[in-house]
């Protein structure tokens, strides 16, 4: 089976910067993948893709080195089974707020005896190999997202969870759910010492640690804190910031730190 490429990053403390998707266009997943991206996330949840949308950016991915991830809309094992037959290789699960949550959503990731993941890998054929079976459990990985008080006050137990490889940070539910102000970058001190607890904790339990970042500067930042996985925004708010940069440079104005795009 092919090799998951981040896997072997991260197992060699490398940092992995992952890209991300919000518009459903093969060709954007095209030229994103071939930017230097360690893996690219196409975004079911936030971004406006089906899975119509969603094949054909699967298969602009494999054009580039870039290990393709999905985050699904919901803790749905149909959803969940559909984007890794796909070929997928890693699924980011919103709103993990218990350890029945992370169960769930790792055991639909996992074939029998492991979990309830059905057999019918279709195109992850083409894009694993024919021996995708024998290695998918290995390679496919499965990061939860901890976004609630209840995801924060039953984080040791989720990460306690064998078969769940990490936490990926969603900032701004995140910071809705502690009574802050959706920004991904916050500045309120509850936010702050939140995103830094479950970073510490994932470390001490051995897990990933990701986060999503409203820029690259942002994301380097969150890499030095320790952070070991990371997304400096998504393809639409990097279009967003390119063109908006390129317009004050003609007239000549400077552009506000908030210009930057916007995290989940």
């Amino acid at each position: 089976m092919r090799e998951n490429a981040i896997r072997k990053k991260l197992a060699a403390g490398e940092s992995v910067i992952n890209g991300w998707l919000a518009i459903p266009s093969s060709y954007s997943a095209e030229v994103m993948g071939h930017q230097g991206f360690d893996s690219v996330t196409v975004d079911l949840q936030h971004g406006m893709i089906g899975m119509d949308a969603a094949l054909p950016m699967f298969q602009a991915l494999s054009s580039t080195s870039a290990v393709p991830l999905a985050r699904v809309p919901w803790n749905d094992p149909a959803q969940i089974m559909k984007l890794l037959d796909s070929g997928a290789y890693g699924i980011i699960c919103p709103m993990i707020s218990t350890v029945d949550d992370a169960a769930s959503f790792v055991s639909s990731c996992r074939y029998p005896p492991k979990g309830q993941r059905s057999f019918g890998p279709a195109r992850a054929l083409l894009y694993g190999g024919a021996d995708y079976y024998s290695g998918a459990d290995r390679e496919i990985m499965t990061l939860g997202m901890i976004e609630t008080q209840a995801g924060l006050d039953n984080l040791d137990k989720i990460l306690s969870l064998e078969g769940l490889d990490g936490i990926y940070i969603g900032p701004n539910d995140l910071a809705l759910a502690l009574g802050s102000q959706p920004k991904s970058e916050s500045d309120d001190p509850v936010v702050i010492q939140a995103v830094a607890h479950i970073r510490e904790r994932a470390k001490a339990h051995g897990k990933i640690a990701g986060i999503f970042c409203s820029s690259g500067d942002a994301a380097a930042r969150r890499v030095k804190e320790g952070f070991q996985m990371v997304t400096p925004g998504n393809e639409a708010a990097l279009l967003s910031t390119a063109a908006k940069a390129a317009i004050a440079a003609i007239r000549g104005v400077t552009l506000p730190a908030s210009a930057a795009g916007n995290g989940y």
